[in-house]
């Protein structure tokens, strides 16, 4: 009897395919255009090729125990601690395996978060069972320290066994330098009451760690990888050096320090990111003469990339990210809830949050295979790249005096404030796309479901005697939702938002690609774009026009289309009073023509379309 696939070439009888196959079938593609179009560059300038070989040789990166989860950490911020509590029962009976415990004033607040006081830290632990293996994060800043006092005494109150509580206590004085852009002391004050509260926890039997080294303060900021890597570095020797000068020995003090790492939708540079710091804490750990033990990672997925607009995109973001990072050996993670950036999460924002990790852990089984990255020769290459150039930032940290010193030389913010600067310049120019700000905006989306609570006022933090350049939070999609407010404030006070009019040239088969451009294009920026049927006699167009009710309009068609009416079409709006005509598409040698019969702007993908969208609302304001 004769099989089907009898007939059929084994896969061994199929030619190799090797590199240069590859580059004929890509010179194909570019016709003519130079290879290097191909290679990316990260804001570091860290070279990403197309295609890469297998790495050879190479070990995994070790991180979390074999085939270990990691923890689902939850975040908890109502200010109101008795609704904080009951929303971490109701996550840890429903999958949560750890509660990041915000207090107002941490660095990751973003205005919400717990009281700092005894009597909120007893609410909010009530009826959790801190002994039953269940991970604790804290995340305090300068004006909420004491919360870790509070915790601990709480801890003791309750009779239970220090060591057997999971507690990361989230010690972190450098990062809220950074952020808050003042000290009231010097690092020479800081570093006693910091070991001082560390040696103190330690001697009622924590096991920590006590000191977090928090790089989400530079991702929050806009910064970059290499800068986020360096900043972990600088932050986590300056701590080891404080605590081993307290006279605690060092291979005690390696266990009691801690990082936190931004995850956000980029994977491969997430992936490579946390590979890289790894590798980079265990040199740091081999120069002080230690055995390189695994550094405890944790996760937030990022606050930056959250959109207030069409925020259910933040949930892919976030899958993204979680993916990324538990790949890359996080050892927790956190979830911020799609809905955070409009204000307090629902019970719904917060299921999605915690059910991200879920699904990739109970249905995916990301945990089962340790670093499986290791020898994909395109991550290899990056998180070799990324920790050449993350030392030798982490270096100029050392000589500048440490990370104290360096933020008081702007050593980290001028690198961090040029990265945001060619970041906000591709975000402008969508070349960074932000999907449901910058670019598929729904103008008629429906109003997101958020928590009404009022925060917790704080009083301010500490004389500002020691004064440099702050690393404030910031979201990527903020210029575009500006725009969008302003629309909104329009419909409010006027039962209309601003329109533009796209005055369609032609038949469809001529207009339809540029006309849908231009109506993302004009909507991501709150102006409403009012579609319109092909025209070739210019007085149709005009009563077209005149109907729509628009200020603005926006000719779009072909190429041969424009040649033969964009004139006579831009010429007929003008004299209708159209306050302002763009042209979808770049200008060519017909611009002189076109702009002297009234057009007076371009749109066209790689151009600046926040500045674009700017003076469109200038404009219509002036009139």
């Amino acid at each position: 009897m004769t099989s089907v696939t009898d007939d059929l070439p084994l896969a061994a009888d199929f030619p190799k395919a090797t590199v240069e196959d590859w580059r004929k079938l890509v010179d194909g593609v570019l016709k003519g255009a130079p290879f290097e179009k191909l290679v990316g560059k990260t804001y570091d300038g860290l070279k990403i090729d197309p295609l890469y070989p297998r790495a050879r040789g190479v070990a995994p990166v070790v991180g979390r125990a074999a085939a270990a989860p990691w923890q689902i950490m939850q975040r908890i911020d109502h200010p109101d601690a008795a609704a904080a509590n009951a929303q971490a029962l109701q996550d840890l009976e429903n999958g949560a395996t750890g509660l990041a415990l915000v207090f107002a004033g941490g660095n990751d607040a973003h205005g919400f978060g717990l009281e700092p006081t005894a009597d909120a830290v007893a609410k909010v632990l009530k009826d959790i069972h801190l002994d039953a293996g269940i991970g604790i994060e804290l995340q305090i800043g300068p004006q909420s320290r004491m919360a870790a006092i509070h915790v601990a005494e709480y801890v003791k109150s309750k009779g239970l066994d220090p060591a057997a509580c999971d507690i990361r206590f989230g010690l972190d004085p450098l990062a809220a330098c950074a952020v808050w852009g003042h000290s009231p002391y010097t690092w020479e004050e800081i570093a006693p009451a910091l070991t001082g509260a560390i040696k103190g926890l330690a001697a009622l039997g924590f096991k920590g760690p006590f000191a977090s080294a928090d790089g989400r303060v530079i991702h929050d900021a806009g910064g970059s990888e290499v800068q986020e890597l360096a900043f972990v570095l600088a932050c986590g020797v300056a701590y080891l050096r404080a605590i081993e000068g307290a006279g605690v020995p060092l291979e005690a003090a390696q266990g009691m320090v801690y990082a936190r790492l931004a995850a956000d939708a980029d994977q491969f540079l997430t992936m490579a990111k946390f590979r890289a710091l790894r590798l980079l804490w265990a040199r740091i750990e081999t120069a002080c003469g230690l055995t390189p033990k695994p550094l405890f990672i944790a996760a937030d997925t990022a606050w930056r990339m959250l959109t207030q607009r069409d925020p259910y995109v933040n949930m892919l973001r976030a899958t993204m990210a979680t993916f990324a990072a538990g790949l890359a050996g996080a050892n927790a993670i956190t979830v911020l809830p799609h809905t955070l950036a409009l204000g307090l999460p629902d019970p719904f924002a917060r299921r999605v949050a915690r059910n991200t990790q879920l699904l990739l852990l109970e249905e995916s089984n990301l945990a089962k295979v340790s670093d499986p990255a290791a020898g994909a020769g395109g991550i290899e290459t990056l998180t070799a790249q990324l920790c050449e150039a993350a030392w030798a930032l982490f270096q100029e940290s050392e000589k500048a005096g440490g990370a104290f010193a360096a933020l008081q030389q702007a050593l980290f913010q001028s690198k961090v404030a040029a990265a945001r600067k060619a970041r906000d310049a591709n975000i402008a120019k969508r070349r960074d796309v932000l999907t449901g700000a910058s670019e598929f905006p729904n103008l008629h989306e429906r109003e997101t479901a958020v928590l009404k609570a009022t925060p917790v006022a704080l009083a301010p933090y500490g004389e500002q005697k020691y004064k440099f350049d702050a690393l404030p939070p910031i979201r990527l999609s903020e210029p575009f939702e500006a725009l969008r407010d302003k629309s909104d404030e329009a419909l409010k006070a006027r039962g209309a938002r601003p329109k533009v009019f796209l005055a369609n040239l032609g038949t469809p088969a001529d207009f339809t690609a540029r006309a849908t451009f231009a109506k993302s294009f004009f909507e991501a920026g709150g102006i409403q774009a009012i579609d319109s049927e092909g025209f070739a006699d210019p007085a149709k167009l005009v009563a077209a026009f005149r109907a729509s009710g628009a200020e603005l309009a926006c000719l779009c068609s072909s190429d041969k289309v424009y040649a033969e009416h964009a004139e006579a079409a831009a010429k007929a709006l003008q004299t209708a009073g159209t306050r302002h005509i763009y042209l979808a598409g770049r200008p060519t040698e017909a611009e002189a023509g076109l702009r002297a019969a009234g057009v007076t702007g371009f749109v066209f993908a790689g151009g600046d379309a926040l500045a674009t969208l700017q003076d469109a609302y200038r404009r219509m304001e002036q009139a």
